[in-house]
């Protein structure tokens, strides 16, 4: 199989294309014959060893591929030779195959071609992490993103409109905002040709913008600093511009803003249960026809050099695709306009999370006692769930609902009812297991519970369970008894612990 290799270290004219021997694949992996191979900034960084993740030489970059299956290893459940597929392999895609850890590997949606499939994960998953989980942008706020017709740029501007929000695009051609407009942009800067601070104290009104999404770093930052509004979030997503930014922190104290870290690979890796419910919605929009990637220039394997080339120069305006076949082509699609849309509802498919444990009844249900069934995602604990549990339990006690007295407190804020929290053990159990013959199941209280904790308004809080009994119901059913821990994020203590009852019936 041919590979485009990094023998050493250096610029896109250091790599060299050979052919080496096919590969097999190893327990927990498979083997991918590459469709389409997409080009990220990291892509870039890593054949000069600028990036975090170092492999050893040689190697092919390429962290984003498409295409068929052609080798499963051993323990390897939930694909097949012959299933097309998207993956995040973090190198080696700029190749005919690549080996890759199989919980890295996801099924193509349906009628999506291999093209679209290697250019949705990586810019895709970055943006809505940063909009959805680390902004926590809601409908009506102003959203900046600087680098806005790059990968990760214009898919922030599709998912900001998405999301509802106002969004100004800014980039250092006429020719690259044009798409950002196609791409739903209410407000363009040219900030090469234009004063940053002074369009977007126009665009505003002065009131400065509520979310920054900043991918370029360098001469830009800290002039869209200056720009955001009070309790506005700045997140640091990349460095596409060169220099990394050194940013005075008295801005921060100023504007009461928060200056936020976006590192989709690390939460990928630590947070799975809530990337993978990410990649669910993502799925749906895509499903729906309310995204798709900007395809800049399909290369050959053999002129990939030049994509990286092309990417390193900000010659690229959303995705450079590198193609293993002249049969595969550019894909043709429209996109509706999100200008004239509303905010979409989507309905997710069903699909289960990776991690997520399946018995196929309870009798196999009953051999799991004793062992854990898993830790869930996050779940923050914001004013407005808070209020809406005071309404619904009638307790608006001050403590959870009055901002300005709670800051006088000895917590400094409003503090979650401690049942707030115990409240997500269905949905967090629901991320952990399922019972495949269960024609009903029903969590419905607790043999015992310790609130150790005070939980902040802003608190992120997960649970992490153990199997302890299942006990058998006439006529067909059981109860189970789940030990219970909720952690909180940022403490050594949790937030609660609970003995949680729940009775399932096949």
């Amino acid at each position: 199989m041919k590979a485009l290799l990094c023998k050493q270290f250096g610029t896109p004219d250091t790599l060299i294309l050979e052919n080496l021997e096919p590969l097999h694949a190893e327990t927990g992996k498979v083997v991918i014959s590459v469709m389409a191979c997409s080009v990220n900034f990291p892509d870039t960084l890593i054949i000069q060893n600028l990036y975090q993740f170092k492999p050893a030489l040689p190697f092919s970059p390429g962290g984003e591929v498409s295409g068929i299956v052609k080798e499963v290893g051993d323990g390897v459940k939930h694909l097949k030779v012959g299933d097309k597929v998207f993956a995040m392999t973090g190198w080696g895609g700029m190749a005919e195959e690549v080996l890759v850890d199989a919980r890295r590997v996801f099924p193509m949606l349906p009628k999506m071609d291999f093209v679209t499939a290697a250019s949705v994960m990586y810019n895709y998953g970055t943006s809505y992490h940063a909009l959805k989980d680390r902004a926590e942008l809601k409908a009506g706020e102003t959203l900046l993103v600087l680098g806005a017709a790059g990968g990760v740029g214009l898919a922030a501007v599709e998912l900001g409109k998405l999301m509802g929000a106002k969004v100004i695009a800014a980039a250092s051609s006429d020719e690259k905002l044009a798409v950002c407009l196609e791409k739903g942009a209410d407000f363009t800067i040219n900030y090469t040709t234009e004063d940053l601070r002074e369009k977007i104290k126009t665009f505003t009104e002065g009131k400065g913008v509520d979310v920054i999404y900043d991918a370029v770093g360098d001469k830009y930052a800290e002039p869209a600093l200056r720009s955001i509004a009070w309790k506005g979030r700045y997140l640091v997503v990349g460095f596409a511009a060169g220099e990394i930014p050194k940013i005075a922190l008295n801005l921060a104290l100023l504007k009461g803003c928060s200056i936020v870290g976006v590192f989709w690979g690390q939460f990928a890796e630590k947070e799975a249960t809530q990337n993978f419910k990410n990649i669910q919605e993502l799925a749906g929009y895509f499903m729906k026809g309310a995204l798709r990637p900007h395809i800049h220039q399909l290369y050959s394997l053999e002129n990939a050099a030049d994509s990286l080339r092309d990417l390193m120069n900000r010659k690229v305006i959303g995705k450079a695709v590198v193609v293993m076949s002249d049969d595969i082509k550019m894909p043709n699609f429209i996109t509706p306009s999100p200008k004239e849309s509303t905010v979409l509802e989507i309905e997710t498919p069903k699909v289960e999370p990776p991690g997520m444990l399946v018995f196929k009844d309870l009798a196999a249900l009953k051999t799991h006692i004793g062992k854990a069934l898993g830790t869930s995602g996050w779940q923050t604990l914001t004013q407005e769930k808070i209020n809406d549990f005071a309404k619904a339990t009638l307790d608006d006690q001050w403590i959870h609902v009055d901002i300005e007295k709670a800051k006088l407190s000895p917590f400094g804020s409003t503090i979650a009812h401690g049942f707030l929290s115990l409240s997500f053990s269905p949905k967090f159990m629901y991320e952990m297991f399922k019972v495949e013959s269960a024609k009903m199941g029903l969590n419905y209280g607790t043999n015992k519970v310790r609130f150790i904790s005070p939980v902040p308004v802003g608190s992120r809080v997960r649970m992490k369970a153990t199997l302890k009994d299942v006990e058998d119901m006439q006529p067909s059913g059981a109860k189970l008894i789940v030990d219970a821990i909720f952690e909180l994020e940022g403490s050594e203590k949790p937030a609660c612990v609970a003995e949680l009852l729940s009775v399932i019936y096949e």
